[in-house]
């Protein structure tokens, strides 16, 4: 009883989650891709601006060498592929409305052209940000940015056996103690 009141009071006690991105599987055959191999290495984080126009990290910064093929999350159309303020830029629009964002890129594909989940779609140049070559990832919704992240599918949790005992209080009544 216990257990459960504090539940509830938790759970009315957090703000609601912030609505999740829709699913970029929306008229794609498959589950989203990485852009790069795995592991990713986040090098920096999504961090939305409070305002519009307000300082913030609009997307999240993959390590990866320079040369690295960049593949398509999902199915979609590139919706621009060539440069901004000097940098390659790639953009693929999603058929659910979404868009990513691959810089700083040489693309290998041209505007308007149809895309497939997980096809290579671009190659990592040199003038990305960070003090080490990335990958700038992004996702927008509109005009609205978006955790990219988000679309990835969550790994599942699995419990280790370990090879030695958790520490704890000892052997209590039902294990044959005081």
């Amino acid at each position: 009883m216990t257990t459960l009141l504090l539940s509830l009071l938790l759970a009315l006690a957090l703000p609601p989650a912030p609505p999740s991105p829709p699913s970029p599987q929306a008229g794609s055959a498959g589950p989203p891709v990485r852009p790069l191999p795995a592991p990713l290495a986040v090098v920096r984080w999504w961090d939305p601006p409070p305002t519009p126009y307000a300082a913030g990290h609009r997307g999240v910064d993959l390590a990866a060498p320079v040369g690295a093929e960049l593949r398509a999350v999902a199915a979609g159309r590139v919706h621009h592929a060539g440069q901004v303020a000097g940098r390659g830029v790639l953009s693929l629009a999603l058929p659910n409305g979404l868009r990513t964002t691959y810089e700083p890129v040489r693309p290998l594909v041209a505007e308007g052209e149809e895309v497939a989940a997980g096809q290579v779609v671009a190659v990592l140049t040199e003038g990305s940000h960070c003090p080490e070559p990335c990958l700038h990832w992004g996702l927008l919704s509109g005009e609205a940015y978006l955790n990219p992240l988000a679309l990835l599918a969550r790994p599942t949790p699995r419990l280790l056996p370990g090879t030695e005992p958790l520490p704890g209080p000892g052997p209590g009544p039902a294990a044959g103690g005081p």
